[in-house]
């Protein structure tokens, strides 16, 4: 073979072999870049966004990539509220509502989305997008916002909303469905926007299926006076309370010993037991000494319980009483830091509602705290209101430890447990002390409390100072 022959077969062979490794990089995706973080983006719809003298109850919205909606029952509201629930599909990047209602004459129909348009890829949600259209030559122009707070604890609840009724009528509440129905955000605010011009009843309620203030149970808020909407409607606050606590459901037993996955269950104690508030062998120099049993008592003789020194002496300044539960014993004593007692008690004591006494008698050795074991605290308010009888609760684990009424600007005490607590005011309104709950048939608001998220850290042995300005 000549040697032009070979080197045009070596400049054919390095020719493919080129072609080859030029072929398999173009197949590589490019790594990295930006994650996409940009929600869906409206770019067509059918009628348009903002449309008027539109008649179709077919309304297809068109997005910029693929779309899902979720948990459309709780994310989508539709407005007018509607007698029919409209349908809701989506497919690819459309979103598609069919209303099934009549539309009514020169009316604005907004649907919000809150947060359930979501792109199908990455997730990122289109948060609070509304569409409108009207039936009429205009868009209203009609808004109404403000906040809605817990009035027992000062606190938010974003699973409420507010509803505007029509109706005026203070019936309309129990019987009827709102015209209006607005979400409330996590920071309590909410806001109505292109409604009817007008006069409404305005409420707060759960987000439940009747929307209709049909259980005492439920949370809810009116305002004192009839809402007049137009476009620089001013503010307002809802106070929400619930004037009936849930009542807890009476345990329902079995007769029988087995369970239902056919074991035995333990049979019941019949013995009447006790436990006590101690710290180990510690009291609180703050509080009375409980003794807590563990069925009720039908009777309790206060003469076979005694609280001595550790010679077994009587102390005859203290006290004992029993709740109104009928469960728990409350020895009350002005206790000193550091001293030594001995709680007795006879087994005829108390007697439970079978009859049934302690096995026996029993005898308690305890030890009061030192004083070094708690802090002193001073408060010091600014900007309270005197004339609204302010009420000082401190809370801990979201319960009320102490109720203080304030005369002064500052609380002192020279005892105080150490450990997180918050604060906040009561506006005790008729000066019983405790939250009161609203009435709306008596058009009575319920008292409100104030909750700046203050944060109250007491030391031990320490001088704990906070300044609480309102």
């Amino acid at each position: 073979m000549s040697k032009k022959v070979l080197s045009v077969l070596l400049l054919l062979m390095i020719g493919t072999k080129m072609v080859l490794l030029t072929s398999c990089a173009g197949i590589i995706p490019p790594s990295g870049g930006p994650k996409d973080t940009i929600p869906p983006k409206l770019v067509m719809s059918i009628p348009r966004d903002s449309a008027t003298n539109v008649k179709s109850q077919k309304l297809v919205l068109t997005f910029d990539e693929f779309v899902e909606l979720k948990e459309v029952s709780q994310n989508v509201i539709f407005s007018p509220n509607p007698k029919k629930t409209p349908l809701v599909e989506y497919k690819l990047k459309n979103i598609t509502i069919k209303v099934r209602d009549s539309l009514e004459p020169n009316t604005t129909y907004s649907i919000n989305f809150g947060n359930g348009i979501k792109d199908i890829n990455e997730g990122n949600t289109l948060k609070e997008f509304t569409y409108l259209f009207s039936t009429g030559n205009k868009i209203a122009d009609g808004t109404f916002s403000g906040k809605a707070i817990l009035a027992e604890t000062g606190r938010i609840d974003s699973s409420l909303i507010v509803i505007l009724h029509k109706n005026l009528n203070d019936t309309a509440i129990y019987k009827s469905s709102p015209r209006y129905i607005a979400k409330i955000d996590g920071k309590g605010n909410f806001i109505f926007r292109n409604i009817e011009v007008g006069s409404y009843n305005a409420f707060v309620l759960p987000n439940d299926y009747t929307k209709k203030y049909d259980d005492s149970t439920k949370l809810f808020g009116f305002m004192d006076s009839v809402l007049v909407v137009s476009n620089a409607t001013p503010e307002n606050t809802f106070y929400i309370y619930q004037e009936e606590k849930v009542k807890e459901k009476p345990r329902i037993s079995n007769s029988s010993n087995n369970n239902k996955n056919g074991k035995e269950e333990k049979k019941e104690d019949k013995k009447l037991k006790y436990s006590s508030n101690l710290e180990g062998i510690s009291q609180d120099l703050l509080g009375n000494l409980q003794i807590t049993f563990n069925r009720k008592l039908k009777t309790f003789d206060s003469t076979k319980i005694t609280l001595c020194d550790t010679f077994y002496n009587p102390i005859s300044d203290a006290k004992f009483s029993l709740d109104t539960g009928n469960t728990i014993i409350k020895i009350s004593y002005p206790w000193r830091e550091a001293q030594h007692f001995r709680l007795v008690m006879q087994k005829e004591v108390v007697y439970d509602t079978n009859g049934t006494a302690l096995t026996k008698g029993d005898t308690l050795k305890f030890i009061t705290r030192n004083e070094s074991d708690y802090g002193s605290l001073r408060l010091k308010f600014m900007g309270l209101d005197f004339s609204k009888h302010p009420v000082l609760q401190i809370v801990s684990n979201d319960r009320i430890t102490e109720s203080v009424p304030l005369t002064g600007e500052v609380f002192k005490r020279k005892l105080f447990k150490p450990g997180d607590y918050t604060i906040r005011i009561l506006l005790d309104r008729n000066q019983n002390g405790i939250w009161d709950a609203g009435n709306f048939k008596k058009k009575l608001q319920p008292e409100i409390v104030i909750d700046k998220n203050w944060k109250l850290n007491v030391k031990g042995n320490w001088d704990n100072e906070t300044d609480v300005k309102l």
